[in-house]
Formats: structure tokens, sequence, C-alpha cells
């Protein structure tokens, strides 16, 4: 269920395992309305299996900018994330799923669910459609997840960008963590000329943008918005129902980014269908070994990410700025180059933990708070 990158990843691999497979998507086009940044770090670029024809641009670093003065800058030398044509990119991955063996039915919803069978509406008329189980790749409002009762991440974000004419040195992402008093704003660069603006936050996203975007003119090429879900829903699984993706709140909360943790929980999902359909056992006991699957693989990043994002909400703009000014530092610098990881940001925020420079210009609290959202 759903089209985008979750969704067709999980369709690639049930066919791919033998499974019939049926991909239902609501819009007419896949790939379109655009909601994402389209910033994939090389681990989640690599596990998509694409080519690089979406790729617009390659980033090997990125800029803190605290806007009170301090920055932070730092240099990998090498291909760290890549910046791609969204609806491109997912209807490349959609067309893999379909030359695999799975179809598609797009332009159509569905409007409810009874035992074994979906009810849609679209552009067939109404129809109902027998299933075995249903992968639920329908995003952060997932029409399944409440039809089944299923309780919902915790916590969402609005975000809102634009692309902007805007030079800027291509190799690098600004991060503006004072842009939003809840996330941070981005400035992503499509090329030397062209970039990527925007920001996310719990209230008030587009007074927030308003002000970040007056930063770089007013000429906007293009206007998006979406929804990050933050927080895992309590349980991932039920009634014949695997969640995926950012139907399940798998965007992780140190950047938003939902495309890694889409694409693995969409591989564990299509794993947990191959074993029910071969025991022909669809009961929820028999689900519960793809939520075993998706925490031993990244759940625990997922929570190192929640409790490192309400620590960072807690944080007042001038302790930020300290931050950015702290980790301007020679060693804390090749720490985060050595160590950093966009996916798995649990064992940079180890390495840093250890650091003296950084517990001095901190403080105890700061370093006490780090332990904590190590330790839980």
């Amino acid at each position: 269920m759903g089209a985008g990158p979750a969704g067709s990843a999980a369709a690639r691999a049930c066919a791919e395992k033998g499974l019939s497979t049926l991909c239902i998507e609501e819009h007419g086009t896949i790939g379109y309305p655009v909601q994402c940044a389209g910033l994939l770090s090389a681990s989640a670029f690599a596990e998509c299996g694409v080519s690089e024809r979406s790729v617009q641009n390659e980033v090997s670093g990125a800029r803190m900018v605290s806007d009170l003065g301090g920055e932070l800058l730092f240099d990998a030398r090498a291909t760290k994330a890549y910046v791609v044509d969204r609806g491109l990119f997912d209807r490349e991955m959609a067309k893999n799923a379909a030359d695999a063996g799975a179809e598609f039915l797009l332009k159509t919803s569905v409007s409810g669910i009874s035992g074994s069978s979906l009810q849609t509406r679209g552009a067939r008329g109404r129809e109902e459609i027998p299933f075995r189980l249903i992968i639920a790749a329908d995003g952060p409002r997932s029409s399944v997840a409440r039809m089944l009762d299923l309780q919902r991440p915790e916590l969402y974000l609005a975000g809102v960008q634009a692309e902007v004419p805007y030079e800027m040195n291509p190799r690098y992402v600004e991060l503006h963590p004072n842009a939003s008093p809840d996330f941070f704003g981005w400035v992503i660069p499509v090329s030397g000329t062209r970039a990527r603006v925007g920001l996310c936050a719990r209230e008030h996203a587009k007074d927030h943008f308003d002000r970040f975007i007056s930063r770089y003119g007013g000429n906007s090429l293009h206007l998006a918005s979406g929804v990050i879900p933050l927080g895992v829903m309590p349980q991932t699984y039920g009634r014949r129902a695997l969640i995926v993706g950012d139907a399940a709140g798998f965007a992780k909360p140190t950047s938003g980014g939902g495309v890694y943790t889409g694409i693995r929980s969409a591989k564990h999902a299509a794993a947990t269908a191959a074993a029910c359909v071969a025991r022909r056992t669809f009961d929820d006991g028999s689900l519960r070994d793809y939520e075993r699957r998706w925490k031993e693989d990244f759940g625990k990043e997922l929570d190192i990410g929640m409790k490192a994002l309400r620590m960072r909400q807690r944080m007042t703009p001038e302790e930020i700025d300290r931050l950015c000014r702290a980790l301007n530092d020679p060693d804390l610098i090749e720490t985060i180059v050595e160590h950093g990881d966009m996916d798995r940001p649990g064992t940079l925020l180890r390495r840093l933990a250890l650091k003296p420079a950084l517990v001095r210009a901190m403080g105890i609290l700061f370093a006490s708070g780090v332990r904590q959202v190590l330790t839980g």
C-alpha cells in the first residue's frame, strides 16, 4: 500500500520472493506530489538499488550555523549523501518493482478493510480485493493503521521547503538549528546556483519558514510541504498487516529522513510476509517476527534519536551557539568526519561524549544529558 520508496521496495522484495504482489497508490503519478527534501545518505541510496539517473548533486560535508555567530564546517572529502530528483527516483523504484513482477494500481485508495478483503475506490470504480497480508507504506497519515485501530506515532512535525536560486558551495549542506525551535532549518545544494531551503516545526511552521526563507530572496522555483512522524508507533503489526516506513513512524529524529529506515523496514516486512505465506499463518504471533527484525536492525538508533531530539528541544539558542563553537575543534571535527553516520548517529554521540573539550565547553549538565540519551 503506497508507491513511495518504502512501498516500492516492499513490492519489489515480495515479488522477487515469488509472492503475488499488488501495490495500491492513491495518486495518479508516482513520485508526485513531492513531500521530501530529496537528500539521501550514501547508505540509503545504496539500499534502494537504483541507478544514478535521479542524482542531481553529491554532498561531502556540512556547515552548521547557529545564527548567533557560531559556525562549524566539516568535510569528509568523499560522497556522504546524494541530492536527488524525488519524482525520477520514486518512479525508478516503482519500475524496478514492476520489473520484478509486482502489479501497480494507481489513482486508487483503500476505503475499508474487512477480514481478509480490501474495499477500494478509484480509477476502476469500487472493488473488493482479497489479500493474505497487507504491507502498509501509506505515509504519516496511514489510513490502514487508522482502520486497524493501531496507535499512531507520538509526534508530528510540519515541513515546508522551497527551491530557490542561490549560489553556494555544492559540496556542503547547511544546517541552521535556530531556524526552528523544535528541529532545524536546512539549505541543500541542488547545484552551485540552486538550493532547497526548508525547515520543520511542531507549530507555526509557515511563520518560521517565512522568516527563514527571507534570507534567500523571494524567487521560489518550487514549494513543497509535508509531515514527518517521529516516535515509532507502539505496535507495528496486527490483523494481517505490517506497517513500514513513515506510516510506522520510522523517520529519523535526528534528521527527519525516512528513506533508509523505510527501505530497511520494507525488506524486513517482505521477509516476514514470505515466511507467513510459506507457513500459511497470518496471526499476530507470526507477524511479531517483523517487529523483532526491525528492532534488532535500527530500533536502538531510533530510540537514541528521540532522546537526542528531546534534549535538543530543551536547549536555548545561546546553548546551541555554544555547542557550535565547542564542536569547531580540530579533534572533534576529525571525530565527526570519521564516525558521523546520517543513519546511525549513536556511535558518533558515544565518541563525542568521551571528549573532555566538549564537556568543558558545555558543562557537566550537558555531558550527563548526553549520557542519558545513550543509556536511557
